[in-house]
C-alpha cells in the first residue's frame, strides 16, 4: 500500500486544470477558457496557475490580450487533450444518459454532399450520441483538428499539417459544367473555347481550388475567371443562371445534371481525377464511436470504388 501512496502523491495534475489549460489554448485567453468549461474567469486563472506551478514551468507566451503557446504548451497540448477524450470515455461507461458527441470537420463538398448519408446511418446506430460537424473549406478543416476542435476532419485538398496523419479516402472526378442553354452545350468542346469562356470557381484556401488551378491550368492555360465563391451551391446557380462555366465535384452536381438543369461539357481532355482523404492528429486516439464513424467511411468508399 505504501507504493501506492506514494506513487498517488507524485501526481500533481488533476483534470480540471488540464480541461482549462486546453480551453485557454484553444480560446486565447482564461476569459474565453471560463466559458468554454463552465467556470468563473478567477477560477480558470487559478487552475491554470495551479498547473503551472505543478510543472515548474509557463505553457503561455502573453502576446498583446492573448495567451500563446509556448515551446512547453506545444509538448502538452496533445497529451493533455489525448488525457481528457481519454477519461470522456471512461466517464461515458457509466453515464450513458450523455454519450460523447461526434465531432467532425468537412470541406463543403464532402460536408453537403457525402457525409450527410453517412452521419445519418451512424446515427441511427448511435441514437443518443449527438453529431457536430463543421463546415468550412480544407485548410478551415486542417485547421480545426490540428486543435484538437474535432476528432476527425475529411479534406479535398493536398494540404497537410506537421501534426496531422492524412490518408487517402476516396475518389472524386471534378467536372465542367454549364447551363443547358450554353452557346456550349451538347457538342466536343475545344481546349481554346473553354479558354475564351467565363468561369466561376471556388474560393483560393479551398480544396476544389486547388484542384482547379492545377488541373484547368496545365490543360487550359489561363483563364478568364470572372467569379470566386465560397460555396459549391453558389456556383451551381450562377452556372444554371447564365453563361459561366463551373468546375466542381461530380457528387456536387450529380443531382443537377441528373434533373436536367445543368449539363456536363464534353471536351477530349483526360479526366479530372483526385482522392478525398481523412485527417485526423496523430497524437490523438478516438474515441469508440469516432473510430466506428471512420470505419463506415472507409466502408463506403470501397463501396463506391468496387
Amino acid at each position: 500500500m505504501a507504493d501506492l501512496h506514494t506513487a498517488a502523491s507524485r501526481v500533481r495534475l488533476n483534470l480540471r486544470q488540464l480541461e482549462v489549460f486546453v480551453a485557454t489554448a484553444r480560446g486565447g485567453s482564461t476569459r474565453a477558457a471560463a466559458e468554454r468549461v463552465a467556470r468563473s474567469q478567477s477560477a480558470a486563472s487559478s487552475a491554470l496557475a495551479e498547473l503551472e506551478s505543478a510543472l515548474g514551468a509557463p505553457l503561455f507566451d502573453r502576446v498583446g490580450r492573448r495567451l500563446v503557446l509556448n515551446e512547453n504548451g506545444l509538448a502538452l497540448l496533445p497529451r493533455a487533450a489525448s488525457l481528457l477524450d481519454e477519461a470522456a470515455d471512461m466517464q461515458q461507461l457509466f453515464a450513458g444518459e450523455h454519450p460523447a458527441p461526434l465531432r467532425v470537420a468537412a470541406s463543403l463538398t464532402i460536408g453537403e454532399c457525402i457525409l450527410p448519408d453517412l452521419v445519418g446511418a451512424w446515427q441511427a446506430r448511435h441514437a443518443r450520441s449527438p453529431v457536430r460537424l463543421a463546415i468550412g473549406n480544407t485548410s478551415d478543416v486542417i485547421d480545426a483538428v490540428a486543435a484538437f476542435d474535432v476528432d476527425v476532419g475529411f479534406i479535398e485538398g493536398t494540404q497537410t499539417h506537421a501534426d496531422l496523419v492524412v490518408r487517402p479516402w476516396m475518389k472524386d472526378e471534378l467536372v465542367i459544367v454549364a447551363a443547358p442553354g450554353h452557346p456550349l452545350a451538347g457538342r466536343i468542346v475545344t481546349p481554346r473555347q473553354l479558354r475564351d469562356s467565363a468561369w466561376a470557381l471556388r474560393e483560393r484556401g479551398s480544396g476544389t481550388r486547388e484542384a482547379a488551378d492545377r488541373w484547368l491550368v496545365e490543360h487550359l492555360g489561363q483563364l478568364n475567371i470572372a467569379f470566386e465563391l465560397g460555396s459549391p451551391e453558389a456556383i451551381k446557380r450562377l452556372v444554371v443562371a447564365g453563361n459561366t462555366l463551373g468546375f466542381l465535384s461530380r457528387h456536387a452536381v450529380a443531382q443537377a445534371l441528373a434533373q436536367g438543369t445543368m449539363v456536363e461539357l464534353k471536351t477530349r481532355l483526360p479526366a479530372a481525377l483526385r482522392r478525398l482523404a481523412i485527417v485526423q492528429h496523430r497524437d490523438k486516439r478516438l474515441g469508440a464511436g469516432a473510430a466506428d464513424f471512420v470505419r463506415d467511411c472507409v466502408a463506403a468508399a470501397k463501396r463506391v470504388s468496387a
